[in-house]
């Protein structure tokens, strides 16, 4: 049977860490946590629920994963968020295929839960994400905001079957934090690529991104919650939106 790495990046994560170490107990042969710098005790919580914590500042996410990835000791590496925690169905397939494994990687379903319940529209689910891989067969992409891991040539990629579970929304606010500091990730990220917000887009995608998530993928079908996902994401696209109109502009006025 092959031998299983768990990876965390963490920063301030003291609320969730000991949880995601303590899930894959009796699945993993080691929890390693990178951590960029934390002032709430994570690293202290970390190593009592059993993980080897290693500090690197952070640099971006790929590169942050990346390191992570290198540090495991094992070729087998699961990678998760500090708010995640896997299924018992999934820890079952991960056993499963770790005794024989058929493919360089394998992708698994994130269901995440927004003010206590978890969503299935919207668009968030099946959400889809490669999380498991043979660090021998493949490469973490070194994107500072679209980070994940890459199969080498010739490297074909399963799925598990189980969820990832992502307790990532606790309230409105954790939304709202996150759209801040993603907004101002990609907006830099999308501007140094060229990209660009036309006013029309700034008006009307936001409106574009409700109706495609609340109407077309069925937001509807999760109640309260499904309309405030659907809602909240609307904002967080015009504010990313805003941020690369605004960027742009102030990139191309002339030095006073």
């Amino acid at each position: 049977m092959e031998k299983l790495s768990v990876v965390i990046i963490t920063l301030n994560e003291a609320a969730d860490i000991a949880r995601a170490v303590r899930s894959v107990h009796g699945l993993a042969d080691e929890v390693v946590v990178v951590d960029s710098g934390s002032t709430d005790g994570t690293q202290r919580i970390a190593q009592e629920a059993g993980a080897r914590v290693v500090h690197r500042d952070f640099s971006g996410y790929g590169e942050q994963k990346h390191f992570a990835s290198e540090q495991a000791a094992n070729p087998w590496v699961l990678n998760i968020d500090a708010d995640e925690h896997p299924s018992e169905e999934l820890k079952a397939s991960i056993r499963r295929i770790l005794e024989q494994p058929q493919h360089g990687a394998y992708t698994m379903n994130v269901l995440t839960s927004y003010c206590g319940r978890y969503i299935r529209h919207c668009g968030w689910y099946p959400n889809r994400k490669l999380r498991l891989w043979d660090r021998r067969r493949g490469a973490m992409s070194m994107d500072k905001l679209h980070e994940g891991w890459r199969p080498a040539a010739g490297a074909t990629t399963g799925h598990l079957q189980g969820d990832l579970l992502h307790e990532g929304f606790p309230t409105i606010d954790s939304h709202m934090e996150r759209i801040i500091r993603y907004s101002e990730i990609g907006a830099r990220f999308d501007l140094a690529r060229g990209k660009r917000t036309g006013l029309l887009k700034l008006l009307l995608g936001p409106a574009w991104v409700f109706f495609t998530m609340y109407v077309l993928r069925g937001g509807f079908r999760d109640g309260l919650p499904g309309y405030l996902v659907c809602r909240t994401s609307a904002t967080a696209a015009f504010v990313k939106y805003a941020k690369i109109r605004l960027y742009a502009r102030q990139a191309e006025a002339p030095r006073q």
